[in-house]
């Protein structure tokens, strides 16, 4: 299954970035514990219980990290991966994955992908927990999106 030639919407990748921090266990419990720290900030200081300045921090706290994996993470990865910048073709062969723009091409075999998740626009293809490759969904016809799920399915086991 070969893809036409796509390029990376900013907006799309953005919010697939956003996806892929949010997806992260550590980060989803650094979050609960953040919300349940602000939480029990609000609550005592609603009950005269603290200070007004220890609600103030644990909003401050919780609005920086919000900030930090919504805008900031996502925009520094995205500015510096000259990777969406470039217009590329995808092909999903049976032995691996082969992948080519104007300056050249690159295939990695189907062994070295950890993980495949879906997100609303792209195929995440992990490498590792932290290194991963975006598809775009676009770049397929929608009628191949679901035999392109079964194939990533069967060649990269969880």
């Amino acid at each position: 299954m070969t893809s036409s030639f796509f390029t990376y919407d900013r907006a799309k990748v953005l919010q697939a970035l956003r996806f892929h921090f949010f997806s992260r266990s550590e980060i989803k419990i650094m979050i609960i514990v953040v919300n349940v720290f602000a939480i029990t900030s609000a609550i005592l200081y609603f009950l005269k219980k603290i200070d007004p300045l220890a609600f103030l921090l644990s909003s401050a706290l919780w609005f920086s990290l919000m900030i930090a994996f919504w805008i900031v993470l996502p925009g520094i990865i995205y500015r510096r991966a000259t990777t969406f910048k470039d217009r590329f073709r995808v092909s999903f062969e049976q032995q691996h994955l082969f992948l080519e723009n104007e300056r050249g091409s690159k295939s990695w075999p189907w062994k070295d992908f950890s993980d495949f998740v879906e997100s609303a626009g792209f195929f995440h293809l992990y490498f590792n927990s932290r290194a991963f490759f975006l598809v775009p969904k676009s770049a397929f016809p929608s009628e191949n999106l679901q035999e392109i799920r079964k194939f990533l399915r069967q060649k990269i086991k969880k």
